[in-house]
């Protein structure tokens, strides 16, 4: 049994069950719309499956999960005490993206979590109303990962990290930290292009339209209440 805060106070007793390591991702994920432990897998991909699958157990014994069998096997679904927790995390990542953003450091970036991430910012209303697949190719991951595809059929969005056998309407050449601060909404999609931190090559139509389909996080519009202050500290140290 897990060893809890002895205390009676309920911001004691919520933390024992979100303050555990890994809980609000593996939350974060659930909120998201992910129901099998590989999809949950992929949403936090540093975690051990062992790990992954304590949490879940932990989760269910207090109530915010459920395990119902379903087509593609064991899935998991979120409680009425689960779903009450999306605010927390909803704002749990806004004070972070506002107070303690990355600095998207090699610690900070994950190929595989930035493109499961896509899936929920790519805009398939504004790709021709066919099967669209877009090739990545990151520059600075290991050669085993540096290719991932979108495939965009009609409303539905897949992530390939397997060439789905489609050939591609667009290659998109860049690198990680790119891609990543433009989603998170650090970077303009301008300024990468003028730096030369992309390349596109395939249909003009996909080409013109590639930073309205990308997305964006729905944090991104959120600004660093840090500026402010950096830019003070810069002004100081010039005079």
């Amino acid at each position: 049994m897990r060893k809890g805060y002895g205390q009676f106070c309920p911001v004691a007793k919520a933390a024992e069950v979100l303050a555990e390591r890994w809980t609000p991702l593996v939350m974060r994920e659930l909120l998201e719309g992910s129901k099998h432990f590989n999809d949950l897998h992929r949403g936090v991909p540093p975690m051990s499956r062992s790990l992954l699958s304590l949490r879940l157990k932990q989760l269910e014994a207090v109530g915010a999960i459920e395990r119902k069998s379903g087509q593609r096997g064991w899935e998991y679904h979120l409680t009425p005490a689960g779903k009450e927790i999306d605010p927390i995390i909803q704002s749990l990542g806004a004070w972070g993206q506002r107070w303690y953003r990355s600095n998207f450091g090699p610690d900070d970036l994950d190929v595989g979590r930035l493109m499961w991430a896509l899936r929920l910012t790519v805009r398939p209303e504004h790709f021709p109303p066919r099967r669209i697949t877009v090739q990545f190719d990151y520059s600075d991951v290991p050669e085993n990962k540096r290719r991932w595809w979108v495939v965009s059929d009609h409303s539905e969005v897949d992530i390939c990290p397997l060439n789905p056998g489609f050939e591609p309407d667009l290659y998109v050449a860049t690198d990680l930290k790119t891609i990543t601060r433009l989603v998170m909404g650090d970077l303009s999609y301008k300024a990468a292009m003028a730096a030369g931190a992309i390349e596109l090559d395939g249909k003009a139509e996909l080409r013109r339209n590639f930073d309205t389909w990308l997305g964006r996080s729905h944090f991104a519009h959120i600004e660093d209440a840090r500026q402010p202050a950096r830019a003070k500290q810069k002004m100081a140290a010039a005079e």
